[in-house]
């Protein structure tokens, strides 16, 4: 373990500035302030890697937990551990050492721990890969897969564009570029803000990291080393996207048991060369307040099977077994539902085929001085697959794709594929990652078709995008103080669009929906927390959303009673329908017998009758997710501003609530020719722990939009012993 001494200061947000002698020493130190900021927070974080957080949390967290040891989360990170150069491997070890110091102390002053009695846990070397694999397992949204399968086999193939949406199961982000010669400052800036689910404490963690060799500061994933998403080194500065590509496929498989020659059983699946050996296990699952639960997970040739029915014996056998491949995509004899017998689904991702998440990238990015050193970093990156902006002191400007996507027949990416087809298995090979030049002196990414479009099945509408672009373009030059008015944009083209193609004329509608007609005839289109127009088109939506979820013609799509409770997000037929609206109203979208205009009339109408709340931010709530849930005295959620194509995007679902669980998780501004000019804000604060003054302090400037300074001055900073 590093044994020389590291020094930490704080910016008046609490922020830690952590200075150490070198890259190692810095890493340890990182992993100790980490653990004394957030130690519940990677506590928790590292239990619902290894599918432990049932335990101590409670049987609402089982669904995860078994989701996490089907998909062998552990054992992949392991395996990763272990391809490391050992360089990067001794990096990591310093980071899980110094967590492994101070999260003793830290769990006596986080009161959580109490609270459930769990007790800290010692970290394995491999830990922070586990983390970082949890939170992306559902990042790329396999899940939506079993969405595209259901509306295709209930409505036909051509219906499933209909539904395309960046859905509420999906993660987004904006992030945008100018050139020298679009800012006042001659140098170039770069800002954004990812869109996650907001949590108690915030996903990302203000850091900044200064050795000899580098000084950075960014964002990190608390429970993990180095910053991977946005960071600024002094001389070069990056940030990323979800590119939305497709990268993890889901295999349709037929398994049962056998006997071995030796007496001992065994599963075996159906591939493309007939029956094949598939690795089983039992796993037992400890629950709070509840008695254990074993279940049993399985991995066949193409991967870990996520989600499985009842498992025949080779001589109940009465399903036809498939004899030969069918075509990509196709369903051959298998059965395509869990509860059937023998059917299962197997994922397959890149991590677990290549054996690597890339992590080789991530001491390399705090090295670097130029795009050119970036843009070699990214080379190392596997998954999640990220549009990747980056700017640097001498004018250098990147624009990339980073990741790996494999390469396979275009079924596997619209939704499952058959197991025993020879034309839906990866060929081995990865695609080319897409790069582009900064055109326009400005690039956007808003996880909308473009630069990645290759590479993807689904992607975000384009209005974010587009409305980046169209504020950009509105002046010829930008300082990095300007960048909060495109942060902040409440304009929602999405509702513009769906006010002018359904509401009808105030002609035959009631006295009451008449007005609320005009209401929405006079309004901006700004879904600001305080205006009355966008709360009556929320209603107006919601009750939309609804009255289409409970057409008959739409009824095959309805939630079934054993969908698994972890892939509801995608199932959710309200869900789909409030995100997919724009493109489901369109003519000839949906089934004949839905008219939709007479649902969008009767809406209004209800909206007429039950009435609208005063104001958007009255219903339009944060709702931040927290393991454990907030006591009775928690103070009110604030009302926050924007909504889901807003660039100050902050979700709900409509029809279901108008309450935001998921929203900008972070906001910066990096300044290429001032690093001490850039800003940056996240939506609670930069403590872990309810109690310290930090813990929200950054609450009431995030909901207003604005940005707090990155100090880089040592003296205005204080200092204090370090761990």
């Amino acid at each position: 373990m590093p044994t020389a001494r590291h020094r930490i200061h704080r910016d008046p947000y609490g922020i830690p500035h952590v200075w150490a002698p070198d890259a190692a020493a810095l890493a340890h130190a990182q992993g100790a302030v980490t653990a004394r900021d957030r130690g519940w927070q990677i506590e928790v974080e590292r239990h619902r890697a290894l599918g432990r957080s049932a335990a101590f949390l409670g049987p609402e967290h089982l669904s995860w937990d078994v989701l996490a040891r089907r998909a062998r989360l552990a054992d992949t990170a392991r395996r990763c551990y272990e391809a490391l150069d050992e360089d990067t491997a001794a990096w990591v070890r310093a980071y899980v050492e110094g967590v492994n110091g101070a999260l003793p102390e830290a769990a006596r002053r986080a009161p959580e721990f109490a609270r459930t009695g769990l007790r800290p846990g010692r970290w394995e070397p491999w830990a922070p890969l586990a983390v970082w694999l949890s939170h992306h397992l559902l990042f790329a949204g396999f899940p939506a897969k079993l969405w595209r399968d259901r509306v295709a086999s209930a409505l036909g193939p051509d219906a499933v564009a209909s539904f395309a949406t960046d859905g509420p199961g999906t993660a987004g982000s904006n992030g945008w570029l100018l050139a020298p010669e679009r800012t006042t400052t001659g140098a170039a800036l770069l800002a954004g803000d990812p869109h996650r689910f907001i949590e108690a404490p915030g996903v990302y963690q203000q850091i900044r990291l200064a050795c000899p060799r580098f000084d950075v500061v960014g964002l990190a994933v608390p429970g993990v080393p180095g910053i991977a998403h946005f960071g600024h080194t002094g001389h070069v500065a990056w940030a990323i996207t979800n590119a939305m590509a497709d990268y993890q496929d889901l295999y349709r498989e037929r398994l049962r048991r056998v006997r071995r020659p030796d007496g001992t059983a065994a599963v075996e699946a159906w591939g493309p060369d007939g029956w094949e050996p598939a690795d089983v296990r039992t796993e037992t699952f400890l629950v709070a307040d509840g008695d254990p639960v074993e279940v049993e997970t399985v991995e066949t040739a193409r991967g870990p099977v996520v989600l499985q029915g009842a498992i025949p014996d080779a001589s109940e056998e009465v399903a036809e077994v498939p004899q030969a491949p069918t075509r990509a995509g196709g369903t051959g004899h298998a059965a395509t539902h869990p509860r059937d017998r023998g059917a299962a689904l197997a994922l397959r991702l890149p991590a677990r085929v290549l054996g690597a998440l890339g992590f080789e990238a991530l001491p390399a990015l705090l090295r670097a001085t130029t795009v050119a050193d970036v843009d070699a970093a990214c080379d190392a990156w596997v998954e999640p697959v990220n549009v990747v902006m980056a700017a640097d002191t001498s004018g250098g400007l990147l624009h990339r794709v980073a990741g790996a996507v494999p390469v396979r027949a275009d079924a596997n990416r619209r939704g499952p594929v058959d197991a025993w087809d020879r034309g839906a298995a990866w060929s081995g090979g990865w695609e080319a990652m897409p790069r582009a030049d900064v055109s326009d002196g400005r690039a956007v990414m808003a996880n909308a078709r473009g630069l990645a479009a290759p590479l993807g099945a689904e992607f975000a509408a384009a209005h974010r995008a587009r409305r980046i672009a169209e504020l950009l373009d509105s002046r010829p030059r930008w300082s990095p103080a300007d960048m909060p008015v495109v942060h902040t944009d409440t304009y929602s083209r999405s509702a513009a669009v769906l006010l002018a193609r359904l509401v009808e004329p105030l002609e035959g509608l009631s006295p009451r929906a008449a007005s609320l007609r005009r209401e929405l005839d006079g309004w901006d289109h700004r879904m600001d927390a305080g205006s009355r127009g966008a709360a009556v088109f929320a209603a107006w939506r919601g009750a939309l959303a609804r009255r289409l979820a409970g057409d008959p013609a739409l009824a095959a799509l309805a939630p079934r009673p054993d969908d698994p409770e972890i892939f509801l997000p995608w199932l959710s037929l309200l869900g789909r329908i409030g995100h997919a609206l724009e493109n489901l109203t369109v003519p000839g979208a949906l089934p004949a017998t839905v008219d939709v205009p007479a649902h969008s009339r009767a809406a209004l109408e209800e909206v007429a009758r039950d009435g609208a709340p005063a104001s958007w931010g009255e219903t339009h709530r944060l709702a931040a997710w927290q393991a454990l849930p907030a006591d009775a005295s928690s103070p009110e959620p604030p009302a926050v501003e924007g909504d889901h194509d807003c660039v100050m995007s902050s979700s709900s679902v409509p029809g279901l609530t108008d309450l935001s669980a998921r929203a900008s998780a972070a906001r910066f501004v990096w300044d290429l020719a001032r690093r001490q000019d850039s800003a940056w804000i996240v939506p609670l604060g930069a403590s872990g722990l309810p109690d310290d003054p930090h813990a929200h302090d950054q609450l009431p400037l995030w909901l207003r939009g604005e940005l707090v300074p990155v100090i880089t001055d040592w003296h205005l900073l204080t200092e204090e012993t370090p761990a």
